[in-house]
């Protein structure tokens, strides 16, 4: 097994770790799993192997939650996404395939800092027409397939058409379906599922229903505004980890 996967046992047990947190995580606020997840395994593994891997391992809570709450979602809202979040994929995926691991990884580090920042800031409601969907599909798409940490523009935008709790949650359901089938077809016509990749989200699945079950268990003795806190401060530290260890790379 780990000739097929060739990786060492310490990598291994970090990602264990990593993965059960970051779902432990996602058990806790209904998002922010690739958040966590991919800039703490980026400082051990390359974006081109982990991304495709929490792409697969995602998808599966996806269809699930989709299906759920599929009465609800607001289709004319998300339609005028679809096209511009799959040319934000297709250009991500280019980029996977043709830029510097370490610009990427830069990329990434500046991305969740900035993110952190701006999550910890005060936040006022605010409306906005479909015509956001151009921005917010291609970055969310783009964000997404490079990072699989798109999602917050994909809320941003709904939160600008003022959806009610119920049909929010069946709507950016509905877009992580449709964005995460098309990064994973395109992760997959561009070669990155390997054996190795296979084999590690085989590895990896059952994890993500014990950091759910964990996350669950836990939601009702953690206050919500300590948690954000703690994740942002969190996501700031990796973040700035990240954009030092791809500087000092980068400046050799």
């Amino acid at each position: 097994m780990l000739e097929i996967i060739d990786l060492s046992l310490l990598q291994i047990i970090f990602a264990v770790v990593v993965i059960t947190i970051a779902y432990t995580v996602k058990g806790l606020s209904g998002f922010g799993s690739g958040l966590i997840a991919i800039p703490l395994l980026a400082f051990f593994f390359p974006l081109k192997l982990i991304v495709p891997i929490f792409a697969l391992l995602s998808y599966t809570g996806t269809i699930y939650q989709s299906y759920i709450l599929r009465r609800e979602a607001q289709w004319a809202d998300i339609l005028p996404l679809i096209p511009f979040s799959f040319l934000g994929i297709a250009i991500a995926v280019w980029l996977l395939m043709n830029i510097q691991a370490e610009l990427l990884t830069l990329a990434l580090g500046l991305f969740v800092v900035l993110y952190a920042i701006y999550s910890l800031l005060p936040q006022q409601d605010k409306t906005g027409s479909r015509y956001w969907a151009i921005p917010a599909g291609i970055f969310g798409g783009m964000i997404g397939a490079l990072f699989s940490t798109g999602g917050p523009f994909y809320v941003l935008y709904l939160k600008l058409r003022q959806l009610a709790k119920g049909p929010f949650r069946a709507t950016i359901a509905t877009i992580f379906l449709i964005d995460g089938g098309a990064r994973i077809a395109a992760y997959a016509m561009s070669g990155l599922y390997t054996i190795q990749v296979l084999t590690l989200v085989m590895i990896l699945w059952p994890l993500l229903f014990l950091g759910l079950w964990i996350g669950h268990h836990l939601h009702i003795k953690i206050k919500q505004q300590q948690f954000n806190l703690g994740i942002n401060t969190l996501l700031v530290i990796s973040g700035g980890m990240l954009v030092y260890k791809s500087l000092l790379v980068l400046g050799q």
